[in-house]
């Protein structure tokens, strides 16, 4: 029997895609730092869906993970980062700069190279894998922005180095996504008006939306996208 991972998948986009993917009778392994929302996506589902507990962003996490799945996975999906600079004062001095730096890219990038190599051996023939980037990354947005750059990049050389073997890398990279707790305490009404504006179609993004494009990645459909960049923003960043 084949399986998904999904990290980050207690909250947000993470949790969204699991629950289609549960829906698709699929066997689901969620994880995410925090315990509570991981417990309540597997009550949701009757104990269908396992989760792990644990910042994957370090290595004994990585390798529990590793030691918890079981079957081929066919779908990685992760969803796991975040920008920890939101809500926070300005960093103070060199040393609180060094530290949220530190802690940005681990939450991002070195959370998906860890999973990604912990889960390699793992990773059936055809399998599909989905890193999560953001438009930040096309903005400049304090660290986060360079962070989610790198995981861009960093799609674009497993996707070379696992392609031999049929698997596809894909990074999606999306807007401002509503009904998540990405902003923590959510963004004021004139802020969400503004971004709503800067798309050209003028309503911000749902979960939904990146539940399909990634059910996508996911099937035989997409059998011959790899090493790209999908952006997910209703027309607030275009391509060209």
């Amino acid at each position: 029997m084949l399986m998904y991972v999904v990290t980050g998948g207690g909250t947000g986009l993470g949790r969204a895609i699991a629950l289609e993917l549960d829906r698709n009778k699929e066997r689901v392994l969620i994880t995410g730092r925090r315990e509570a929302p991981l417990a309540a996506v597997a009550r949701e589902t009757d104990g269908r869906i396992g989760y792990l507990a644990g910042d994957n962003a370090e290595p004994a996490v990585a390798r529990e993970l590793a030691a918890a799945v079981t079957e081929p996975v066919q779908g990685l999906i992760h969803c796991a980062g975040g920008n920890p600079a939101i809500g926070r004062d300005d960093p103070d001095g060199l040393d609180e700069v060094a530290a949220l730096l530190d802690e940005t890219v681990a939450g991002n990038l070195r959370s998906a190279a860890l999973t990604v190599t912990t889960l390699d051996e793992h990773l059936a023939a055809d399998a599909s894998v989905v890193l999560f980037g953001s438009i930040a990354a096309e903005r400049g947005v304090g660290f986060y922005g360079p962070a989610k750059a790198a995981v861009a990049s960093y799609a674009v050389g497993l996707a070379g180095q696992l392609g031999a073997r049929g698997i596809r890398v894909n990074c999606v990279s999306p807007g401002y996504i509503a009904e998540t707790e990405f902003f923590g305490g959510g963004l004021s009404a004139e802020r969400e008006e503004t971004l709503r504006e800067q798309t050209a179609l003028g309503r911000v993004g749902v979960p939904a939306d990146a539940v399909g494009l990634v059910m996508f990645l996911l099937s035989p459909a997409a059998r011959h996208v790899t090493a790209q960049t999908l952006h997910l923003n209703g027309g607030a960043h275009p391509t060209r």
